[in-house]
């Protein structure tokens, strides 16, 4: 990890290990409390995640004890009363909401999360794809406490994940839950201590990277086409993803290590 303190209104530090791109939230000193600054930079690096093809997977991540407190109102407010986006047109949009302009991700990400987890926080795991949590979490969808809506995706994602009552009990109120309760309503998928989240995280993204990389996009995208536009248009696409598949590289290699009896080796082609 870099050494290097992060600037005032921090940073988005990333780092390649293998097939990962490891992207850390670090503005420790303010609970990682997101600026225009850091804004930019998370989308620069989901935009690297996706057009690198020697990356398959991104771990985001926090520095210090907390993954955020959220945006830092002050300095974003001015753009929330313009209506303006704070992501480089063009560039992957880290809340995955297909808003116009910007691209969607779809390299698998894992996100480790610790201590305070607040707003933005939520609303980033809940748009990943696995989330690994510290016992220590401490959640809160606020901005009703604060005369705004969430427009992160959490109106959208939280009652997908956990139904229409859960989901109202957290946003009405503002309340703060901690890792257990949102291990029940699916927000997050694996509890650890305290320290071992960014660990476990690295683990599950090496897992997905060993497996073959188109065939991890194609089952991802049918997944969540599946969720946004219903069971039926993604079964409609089951025959030519499979077919396209079925004559790369890797689904050779796959038949090959099965007759082989050894892992697989897949290159991405």
């Amino acid at each position: 990890m870099d050494p290097t303190p992060p600037p005032a209104e921090g940073t988005i530090r990333t780092e390649r290990r293998d097939a990962l791109l490891l992207m850390g939230i670090d503005r420790s000193a303010k609970r990682n409390g997101f600026t225009p600054r850091m804004l930019r930079e998370l989308a620069q690096a989901y935009t690297l995640l996706e057009d690198d093809p020697a990356l398959r997977v991104g771990v985001l991540h926090a520095h210090g004890a907390h993954f955020t407190a959220g945006l830092d109102l002050p300095a974003i407010a001015p753009f929330m009363q313009r209506g303006e986006k704070l992501w480089p047109e063009g560039s992957v949009e880290p809340p995955d909401l297909a808003s116009p302009g910007y691209r969607r991700r779809s390299k698998p990400l894992v996100v480790a999360v610790q201590g305070i987890t607040f707003t933005l926080g939520i609303e980033l795991m809940l748009a990943a794809d696995i989330v690994v949590a510290a016992d220590d979490c401490r959640f809160s969808q606020l901005e009703v406490k604060r005369g705004i809506m969430a427009t992160g995706g959490a109106t959208l994602r939280m009652a997908q994940r956990a139904g229409f009552g859960n989901a109202m009990l957290h946003l009405l109120t503002g309340d703060e839950f901690d890792a257990a309760e949102a291990l029940r309503l699916n927000f997050v998928q694996k509890v650890v201590p305290a320290g071992e989240q960014l660990h476990e995280a690295i683990r599950i993204a090496e897992a997905i990277a060993a497996q073959a990389p188109q065939a991890v996009v194609a089952t991802r995208l049918n997944a969540r086409q599946a969720i946004e536009r219903g069971p039926l248009e993604a079964l409609a696409e089951f025959v030519a993803v499979q077919q396209r598949l079925s004559r790369t590289e890797d689904a050779a290699e796959g038949v090959r290590s099965f007759v082989e009896k050894r892992a697989a080796r897949f290159t991405g082609r």
